[in-house]
């Protein structure tokens, strides 16, 4: 059974060339798997399951396609899409998935996470991060129009940028503390994340066991796809057509 794993497209109006990409994607590698785990930030910005948008609809409508065609579909929230809910998921036939998440690789059970969360050393962004995910502030927004939402969307968007050029890039990774706690919570010696656009596989010991955390890239220049088949895995690099220089 073949699992392929992607994460951080930040699909865009303003990328189209990725937005392109993820299009050629489901309708060809992705139709060649049992399962597809999307693991947070399919959109750049993502303001409530009634986008009536271009980007939002034709993406609606590719997903179902797949899911139509024998695919499993599931979905996480990240950082810039946590408003992704239930209406989304039902008309794409997806599966929401919490962050984290387990699933079983091998016979053993893998950690999935956006990655964000893992993210400690970064103290402003966990008190950030702690605000958006409250069901109190997302309510409020989600009872502004869609033209209101798109103009905060624009905002925040903006302000994460300038904060995150002036943060070290050791603040913005993962913290191996974290991730270590979340493995041993759960039993895993596999963990697949994304959030950090530092596509890798890492193998490290775990209280005194081979274990692994493979993240995965965002697109851009590139399409990162993660494979998982039986005992194999594969993290691939595809190269985007038309992407800019």
């Amino acid at each position: 059974m073949k699992r392929l794993f992607i994460s951080d497209l930040h699909l865009d109006e303003s990328r189209p060339w990725v937005v392109n990409a993820f299009s050629t994607f489901l309708k060809t590698r992705a139709r060649q798997a049992r399962e597809l785990y999307i693991l947070g930030d399919l959109f750049e910005a993502w303001i409530g399951d009634d986008d009536d948008g271009e980007l939002a609809t034709r993406v609606r409508t590719e997903l179902r396609d797949l899911a139509e065609a024998g695919v499993e579909l599931y979905l996480m929230q990240g950082n810039r899409d946590f408003l992704l809910g239930s209406r989304f998921a039902r008309e794409t036939c997806c599966r929401m998935l919490a962050d984290p998440s387990v699933i079983e690789v091998g016979g053993k059970p893998c950690v999935l996470s956006h990655g964000d969360a893992l993210c400690t050393r970064d103290s402003e962004y966990m008190q950030l991060r702690e605000v958006l995910r409250s069901r109190a502030w997302q309510d409020e927004i989600l009872e502004r129009s869609l033209d209101e939402r798109r103009t905060l969307a624009r905002e925040v968007r903006e302000e994460s940028r300038r904060a995150g050029a002036n943060k070290a890039d050791n603040i913005m990774d993962v913290t191996a503390e974290a991730v270590c706690q979340l493995m041993q919570e759960h039993r895993a010696n596999l963990m697949i994340h994304g959030h950090t656009h530092r596509p890798a596989v890492h193998e490290f010991d775990l209280s005194g066991e081979p274990a692994s955390r493979i993240v995965l890239g965002d697109w851009f220049h590139y399409a990162w796809v993660l494979e998982l088949e039986g005992r194999q895995r594969a993290l691939r690099r595809i190269p985007i057509p038309d992407r800019p220089s």
